[in-house]
């Protein structure tokens, strides 16, 4: 004990750049748990984007095509479902709720998907959590009704009853303007870190009435164009969909069911889990997700390097001290522990601090990455894995002290009390 209390004296004495020391040390602690702790939350975020949905059925073509699509909306699908396959589904007796989706339009670059009023009620992300509406309510009978995303109305600073155009295909700037069918905003969504945060939701009865009046991809002109009162008149029933969301009443079914469409007869038909083309996709980035992680690993060498080469520096002007310390009785060995104790109690400060840092920063910038980026950071005692990180940082800074240690006992045998500065 009498060692370790002369190593804290002697780190008093020298405060200003034992604290410094202790400063780097923790910051670099801190980013390090900072990541591992953002990563394992990002990997359980990106596999929660969609949650509670058993399979998702689109087209055939690879699962993570049309886990992209549908569920991140990026790229487009190779086909589409009839009408029909998707009531034969819809009305199978393992599945408790199906929610069809439309895409294929789009506002100022961001995406338009044409879903039913089932969506607001089935569909969940993260931890099993609903879509909430921070404004207005869900579309309704009108077909020219649209809910924004809360990214979508921040962005383009939209409100309640503001009409907006639609544009056909998918691009920022549009020539093809749906500008005779306006749309009128009822509902906004409250933010959730996910694709529908970037989503315009309408009707599938809107998107029907968007197209009624077009044909190979152009409008009609003329007698043949339809005004947007005469479309809310007609029987608008979609005659293809996008993809469908499938929630099923027992999750043993979950195969059977997947077999089934799989081979079903009536047009060619991909049915995937989400969670095994979520993990699919996300292997896909873990290059990246491995590279930032190396990253931290190395700053938090720089500051073990940094704390070794602080007491380096120090040792030639400690050599006097050494010297008065072998003279009352202290042996090499002595010595030599002394720097070791140094060196961990440096690293140990540094540790607690880096953690302490930790929760602070999450503490105070949980709501709004939750809220922002959809990544809840929960405050929980450290797992074993950050552990075994914070066990392995104390464990090189005692080897690191072991060099100036080294160092120190074989000077204290060549100097004696006759010391060659």
């Amino acid at each position: 004990m009498y060692l370790l209390r002369l190593a804290l004296a002697s780190l008093g004495n020298r405060r200003f750049t034992a604290l410094l020391t202790v400063f780097a040390i923790a910051l670099s602690v801190c980013l390090l748990l900072a990541v591992e702790r953002v990563r394992s939350e990002a990997r359980a975020s990106f596999a929660n984007t969609i949650s509670g949905t058993d399979l998702i059925v689109g087209a055939r073509s690879g699962s993570v095509n049309l886990l992209l699509y549908s569920v991140f909306r990026i790229g487009n699908a190779t086909n589409n479902i009839r009408w029909d396959s998707f009531e034969h589904f819809a009305k199978h007796r393992q599945v408790k709720w199906a929610i069809p989706i439309s895409l294929g339009d789009s506002h100022r670059g961001y995406r338009v998907m044409g879903t039913n009023p089932d969506y607001f009620s089935h569909y969940r992300y993260g931890r099993s959590q609903p879509l909430n509406l921070s404004q207005g309510r869900a579309f309704a009978d009108d077909p020219f009704e649209v809910v924004l995303g809360a990214e979508v109305a921040e962005a383009l600073h939209y409100r309640l009853g503001d009409q907006l155009v639609l544009a056909h295909g998918i691009a920022t700037i549009s020539l093809l303007k749906h500008d005779d069918k306006p749309f009128r905003v009822v509902g906004i969504l409250a933010r959730s870190g996910t694709p529908v945060d970037r989503t315009l939701h309408i009707s599938l009865a809107g998107m029907q009435a968007l197209h009624i009046d077009w044909q190979n991809g152009m409008p009609a002109r003329g007698a043949g164009k339809v005004s947007a009162e005469q479309a809310r008149a007609l029987q608008l029933q979609p005659e293809a969909i996008t993809a469908v969301l499938l929630g099923l009443k027992s999750k043993i079914a979950t195969f059977s069911l997947q077999r089934e469409i799989n081979e079903f007869r009536g047009e060619p038909l991909l049915a995937i889990l989400p969670g095994v083309a979520l993990q699919e996709l996300w292997s896909l980035m873990s290059t990246a997700e491995q590279a930032l992680f190396v990253v931290s690993l190395f700053v938090v060498l720089t500051g073990l390097i940094g704390m070794l080469t602080a007491i380096l520096t120090s040792l030639n002007e400690r050599r006097r001290e050494m010297a008065i310390l072998r003279s009352v009785g202290a042996r090499p060995w002595h010595i030599a522990s002394l720097l070791i104790l140094e060196a961990f109690s440096l690293a140990l400060a540094g540790v607690l601090l880096g953690v302490l840092l930790l929760y602070l920063g999450i503490a105070g910038a949980q709501g709004y990455v939750q809220a922002h980026y959809g990544l809840y950071l929960p405050l929980n005692a450290p797992s074993p894995y950050e552990w075994s990180l914070l066990g392995a940082i104390l464990a090189a800074a005692l080897l690191m002290g072991c060099i100036p240690a080294w160092r120190a006992y074989r000077q204290s045998l060549s100097d004696g009390l006759s010391i060659r500065l």
